[in-house]
């Protein structure tokens, strides 16, 4: 399996441990990982879709962090990623999870980001790999099922 981690690199303290947490999970699962960094989460649907042309990768995992602010700039970016990362999720035949932080304060996201609340970049990998494992039992079925399709009519020819 090979696995891609893009890193915004707004915020480095949360979003560097939500890629330590992902990094160790793909690494457990014995994928290859290749990691990549981009500004901000804003950029991170854009990298997301060029690494997914690539097609070199079962999934590709994005990790941000939004902290609000005294401006609506964090409901717009917010919304904007979240609904990039979706669409690109549902485009693409490849695992993308939601790994970007949206939270109130810094104490939140230090929480998620190895603290009290776990790892949700290592959550996010998780959810990653189940995605590809899904797809994989998918694809084996309908082998299976042409499979079983193609000697019935070989027996009754």
């Amino acid at each position: 399996m090979r696995v891609a981690i893009v890193a915004a690199r707004w915020n480095p303290e949360i979003t560097d441990a939500l890629a330590a947490g992902a990094l160790e999970t793909a690494r457990g699962a014995g994928a290859v990982v290749d990691t990549f960094t981009v500004a901000g989460s804003f950029e991170l649907p854009a990298a997301v879709a060029l690494l997914a042309d690539t097609g070199r990768y079962d999934a590709i995992v994005p990790l941000g962090c939004l902290i609000r602010g005294e401006t609506p700039h964090f409901d717009v970016l917010s919304q904007t990623v979240a609904r990039g990362l979706l669409s690109l999720s549902l485009a693409y035949p490849v695992a993308i999870p939601f790994g970007v932080l949206t939270c109130d304060t810094l104490a939140q996201a230090r929480s998620r980001a190895g603290g009290r609340k776990g790892n949700k970049g290592a959550q996010a990998m998780e959810a990653a790999l189940e995605l590809v494992a899904l797809r994989a039992q998918i694809v084996s079925q309908r082998r299976s099922s042409r499979r079983a399709s193609t000697a019935a009519s070989r027996s009754t020819s």
